[in-house]
């Protein structure tokens, strides 16, 4: 499994950004895709997830109503989006998606993923 994530950038506070996390390889519908964050000197914390069978959504408080996490579920291609709305200084962060194939329920713990991609780069100036 290889999870290519892109879509970071430089951004104003108020300002927007979408990220994407592309899956290649046995990715199956079962498994739960996540986006984490990694502030400079922060551990990585959950940011949302999405079953991609079905398509529930899981939230962090401090994204809530900001963020809103989609996914493409169709035959080889499994792509999560991550669209970030009303960016705040402090949703400054390398940004990670991963994959998680444990079905029995979703997890905001970094180490119950089994899969990650490479990390993307979000700033956010004020």
């Amino acid at each position: 499994v290889q999870l290519q994530a892109s879509g970071g950038g430089l951004v104003q506070a108020g300002g927007s950004l979408r990220l994407s996390c592309a899956g290649s390889g046995p990715i199956f519908s079962s498994y739960y895709m996540g986006w984490f964050r990694q502030a400079p000197g922060k551990e990585r914390e959950f940011v949302a997830a999405v079953r991609l069978a079905g398509g529930s959504t899981y939230y962090a408080d401090s994204v809530k109503d900001r963020f809103v996490i989609s996914r493409v579920n169709a035959g080889a291609k499994k792509t999560v989006y991550l669209q970030m709305n009303s960016l705040r200084p402090e949703d400054t962060a390398v940004y990670y998606c991963a994959a998680d194939r444990f079905s029995g329920g979703h997890s905001e713990k970094p180490g119950d993923y089994d899969y990650w991609g490479q990390g993307t780069l979000v700033t956010v100036s004020s």
